[in-house]
């Protein structure tokens, strides 16, 4: 029990010292780098980038890798093998593993969701994404019965495994393209800077949920109510659109 205790608190630490790495240097990306990018002319960039960029992205991919995998130590840990994943007498049924599969194949569910929906009209596919987290959220608490932190930090994954798919799959191949035409002095793809902005700025969305659902432990007070935690999704988009306006407004000397 007590080496089960300090695994717990190893796989903590790594999991709080990575996130502070990944989720650091997207708000640099999104809200420092997004806004200071546009000042610099074509050879500036040409001299910039290559030497920022590469360095820059190793430490946000690697840090959503460790992030990632930690957290499903985590999950391991204290979810499944701990019991926390229900209260009372529930117990583990097709419902559970159907939910656990969907936390790590919603990533294709999102991606088909922006490749069919997105590309017609973004605001749908974004409703239609809310609309799957509450039906994600309803379904883990009242039909696989899920305890409140098990439901928490289910989402919580799920939106963690949305976001490190982007990072690797999505923005960081786009990024390897964009910063070798820059370097060559070439324009890099404009659907390949749209796709690595779109998805860099979708991560920014989703990690005030994710930072939430990290805090489950201490957020039991909204136990009773499945739909607090759609409420919180909300609000935290609120929080990053607000932060967005401010971020644009901030100026260089």
């Amino acid at each position: 029990m007590q080496a089960m205790s300090i695994l717990e608190s190893l796989f903590r630490w790594i999991h709080i010292g990575a996130g502070v790495v990944w989720i650091g240097h997207l708000y640099f990306f999104n809200w420092v780098n997004a806004n200071f990018a546009p000042t610099m002319d074509a050879e500036t960039k040409k001299k910039v980038v290559p030497e920022l960029m590469p360095r820059a992205l190793y430490w946000f991919r690697w840090g959503a890798a460790f992030t990632w995998i930690s957290g499903v130590l985590l999950l391991l840990l204290v979810f499944y093998h701990g019991g926390a994943l229900f209260d009372g007498t529930n117990t583990w049924g097709a419902p559970a593993f159907v939910m656990i599969a969907l936390t790590f194949l919603a990533p294709f569910v999102y991606d088909a969701i922006l490749k069919s929906i997105g590309t017609k009209n973004m605001m749908a596919a974004i409703a239609v994404a809310y609309i799957g987290i509450v039906a994600v959220t309803y379904l883990m608490s009242m039909w696989a019965h899920f305890s409140y932190r098990g439901t928490v930090i289910h989402v919580g994954g799920m939106l963690g495994t949305i976001m490190a798919f982007n990072v690797w799959f999505r923005i960081w191949p786009a990024q390897q393209k964009i910063v070798t035409a820059i370097k060559n002095g070439q324009a890099p793809d404009a659907k390949l800077v749209g796709l690595a902005g779109l998805r860099s700025k979708q991560n920014t969305y989703l990690s005030f949920p994710l930072l939430w659902t990290m805090m489950n432990a201490h957020t039991t007070w909204a136990a009773s109510c499945w739909y607090a935690l759609p409420i919180v999704v909300l609000l935290g988009w609120w929080i990053v659109s607000m932060l967005y306006r401010r971020a644009a407004k901030v100026k260089g000397f």
